[in-house]
């Protein structure tokens, strides 16, 4: 007797469920635990540079089985003499969840921190720079980097190219059907000397 319809289709759905999980299991098994992720998935976050210090690095990674969520960690390093001590730091604006965002510390500032916070219904986090302006310093030579990750739900690692750059802030895109981000992070030199330019 030949196996009807209805157990060739149940048969093939419990392929699919198990090839499915199989999947995510792999997946899952990529997360580094030896990296100082600074949340667990879900989970709000305010991660602050030392004093006179900015943010040069952040890695990330997905998860489907964890509300479309990443885990961050971020490094940061103490900046050139040449630009002195921080004269004022502030949180920038904070984006809405599920939307594009695009964000540069105002007053020449630089990101010397990030605050997150899951939003469970629409499966994203809002978003927030924490920025510190040095003197009268202003920036120079900005360009943004490729996408990070360079495809949704891969990992995400970017580090400056050297010392002497900086991260001004970033530009972000949201999928709405893989719920994920894309980040551009915008980075730039700042000059040795005072200048008369605000907001760039």
């Amino acid at each position: 007797m030949t196996p009807g319809p209805v157990l060739l289709l149940w048969a093939l759905a419990l392929l699919a469920t198990v090839a499915s999980q199989e999947y995510e299991n792999r997946m899952e098994s990529h997360i580094d635990r030896s990296v100082p992720w600074i949340h667990t998935f879900r989970q709000g976050f305010n991660f602050q540079c030392p004093h006179g210090e900015v943010l040069v690095a952040l890695q990330s990674v997905f998860s489907e089985k964890e509300g479309s969520d990443r885990l961050w960690a971020f490094e940061c390093q103490q900046t050139p003499t040449t630009l002195g001590h921080p004269t004022e730091c502030w949180w920038d604006d904070t984006n809405r969840a599920g939307m594009e965002w695009s964000s540069t510390c105002g007053n020449n500032g630089l990101v010397a921190g990030v605050m997150s916070k899951y939003f469970e219904p629409v499966l994203d986090r809002e978003w927030s720079f924490y920025c510190c302006r040095y003197s009268r310093r202003c920036p120079y030579s900005c360009w943004k980097s490729l996408e990070v990750p360079g495809q949704y739900r891969e990992e995400g690692e970017f580090v400056i190219p050297g010392y002497g750059y900086f991260i001004r802030g970033a530009q972000t895109t949201f999928d709405g059907v893989l719920r994920d981000r894309q980040w551009k992070y915008i980075v730039c030199r700042m000059t040795d000397f005072d200048c008369e330019f605000e907001n760039l």
